[in-house]
């Protein structure tokens, strides 16, 4: 039984996708025959810099002709590569699944399922910051599924060998609960990292509260347990207690220097940045590269999961639209000839924010990310289906990006470019 809601997210559509998979790319077969298909016309202008985009494929595809050559034949949509490489993992699709965090929506057995699924899909998977301070970390517990081993443990049953990871985030409160070092230790997640498909990302920051750190409800018992940890506030009432992360205190010489340290107490782990959606977010994603991340996550103002103030859901942080141009702009000044740093730096971004269907995660790519996040529609997923869900929604999505990058003359989602999308306000 459904137990999550999402009334600013397109819950009936996820819904749908999870239920029915690859198909739902399409409208009702039903329907063939009988009713005549065109575009909505007339609807509210979009909020979201990336929604006014438009894929636009070209009359001339010369990628098309040197596939046709390649293969003796013509090309066709289910000729298009998805796999691809995130943060130093190879992944079945540009797809990673966000972290959930410890909201109540994935402590219980949604996680676990978007866990396992996760991992038989073979794309990565980031098990979110203060997983193990709110519910352990599971070695001796006899609720070992809340935990963050649970989590670990679930998605490593059902991997695909070879693909995936599994990315362990910490904030300023896990990094007094040694929560890196743990994992780092722990026979149990041995085979991760001997296969190299291990990650710890640092959380600078997050999508739906900028500025903030991560805010859960809890009950008084509860909340007396983490009292030094946390800022407890009872502004919420009903006896539940509002519980606070930091958001931490960075300059660009910290940042630089908590990656330098990640690197050199953690060497076999690859080492990610999740940033918010700041307004320096740019030269805060340069900071991060230039010191050795693997990979830096961007949240847009329109990601999320978990509790947040009614005035940061809507008027708080840039819109990950906006997020993208300014690190393009960045890279593209970086990248000009004769520049010291021209191609001396990775510079894998990932993004996420109101992630669910195949044009959305194609204009990203086409706009310079390297994979997308799914959140609310991951968790939305596993909560309509828990075995195969998350499966489904996925399927359809890959489907819907193998059509879109044949339409624009490309056959390997690596080769999206700006030349793929229009913006009629940018006028590109």
């Amino acid at each position: 039984m459904a137990i999550l809601h999402a009334e600013t997210f397109p819950e009936a559509a996820v819904r749908s996708r999870a239920k029915t998979g690859a198909a739902d790319a399409f409208p009702p077969a039903d329907q063939y025959g009988h009713a005549l298909f065109g575009a909505e016309t007339g609807g509210p202008e979009p909020s979201c810099p990336i929604d006014r985009h438009r894929l636009v494929p070209p009359v001339f595809v010369p990628q098309r002709f040197a596939k046709l050559v390649e293969l003796t034949r013509e090309p066709v949509y289910r000729d298009v590569v998805l796999e691809t490489t995130i943060g130093g993992f190879r992944s079945m699709l540009p797809l990673y699944v966000s972290a959930f965090g410890s909201t109540e929506a994935a402590s219980i057995a949604l996680g676990i399922s978007a866990s396992r699924q996760a991992g038989r899909l073979g794309i990565p998977m980031v098990v979110g910051e203060n997983v193990m301070p709110m519910n352990s970390y599971g070695r001796l517990e006899e609720d070992a599924e809340r935990s963050l081993l649970g989590r670990i443990s679930a998605y490593q049953a059902e991997a695909l060998d070879g693909y995936g990871g599994v990315v362990v985030q910490q904030s300023t409160e896990d990094a007094d609960a040694e929560v890196w070092n743990l994992v780092y230790s722990d026979p149990n997640a041995l085979s991760l990292l001997e296969s190299g498909r291990l990650a710890f990302e640092l959380k600078v920051g997050q999508g739906a509260k900028p500025g903030l750190g991560g805010m859960t409800l809890m009950g008084a018992e509860a909340a007396e347990r983490l009292a030094d940890a946390y800022l407890l506030d009872p502004v919420v009432g009903n006896g539940q207690v509002l519980r606070s992360s930091s958001p931490g205190s960075f300059t660009a010489e910290i940042l630089k220097q908590q990656i330098r340290l990640m690197r050199n107490n953690y060497p076999r782990a690859r080492i990610w940045v999740k940033l918010p959606p700041a307004r320096d977010v740019a030269a805060a994603a340069r900071v991060a590269w230039e010191a050795g991340a693997d990979a830096v996550t961007v949240d847009g103002a329109e990601g999320g999961t978990g509790w947040a103030p009614r005035a940061f859901l809507d008027q708080v942080g840039l819109p990950l639209g906006e997020c993208l141009r300014r690190i393009g702009d960045e890279r593209a000044g970086r990248e000009q000839p004769g520049l010291e740093l021209a191609g001396a730096t990775p510079t894998c971004l990932l993004v996420s924010g109101r992630m669910w269907e195949g044009a959305r995660v194609a204009k990203s790519l086409a706009l310079g990310a390297n994979a997308a996040g799914l959140g609310r529609a991951a968790l939305i997923a596993v909560d309509t289906d828990p075995d195969n869900g998350l499966v489904n929604l996925v399927e359809c999505l890959a489907l819907e990006l193998q059509l879109i990058v044949s339409a624009l003359g490309k056959y390997h989602v690596e080769a999206l470019d700006r030349e793929d999308v229009w913006n009629p306000a940018a006028g590109y």
